[in-house]
């Protein structure tokens, strides 16, 4: 059985809550990825932003990304997966709630995020055709 453990990209760093968006578009660029963990002062996840996110929310509103904190960016309670969770759970969570990255939670602290890049390397042909059919299909 593979878990979510097994695909997932260990050790997501978090964005703070307090932090600018500015902030969060450099550390997206330095670690060369395209989403963050929001995280509370606590190290609790309050949500995720995404590159897409800077871009639309904020910079092509002509808002400044300085004066806005990841932490205003962060809706609604997140998705999330145990490490031990079967692959087939964290496709049908990713399918059901039309979304490309899934945070991976043990002990209430962010240990590791999926994305489609993991799924694509790590799960056979077919199931990958299959999630990205039910996430293109809304």
């Amino acid at each position: 059985m593979t878990s979510a453990r097994d695909i997932m990209h260990a050790g997501a760093e978090c964005i703070g809550e307090r932090q600018t968006l500015q902030h969060a578009a450099r550390q997206m660029r330095d670690l060369n990825v395209g989403a963050l963990p929001i995280c509370g002062d606590d190290d609790r996840l309050l949500g995720i932003i995404t590159d897409r996110d800077i871009v639309i929310k904020c910079v092509a509103n002509g808002v400044d990304p300085d004066t806005v904190t990841a932490g205003q960016m962060a809706q609604g309670k997140p998705v999330t997966v145990n490490p031990a969770a079967d692959v087939n759970e964290v496709l049908h969570m990713m399918g059901e709630h039309q979304i490309r990255r899934l945070p991976v939670i043990d002990n209430n602290r962010v240990v590791g995020m999926i994305s489609e890049a993991d799924l694509a390397r790590h799960l056979p042909e077919q199931a990958v055709g299959q999630f990205v059919e039910a996430i293109c299909a809304a």
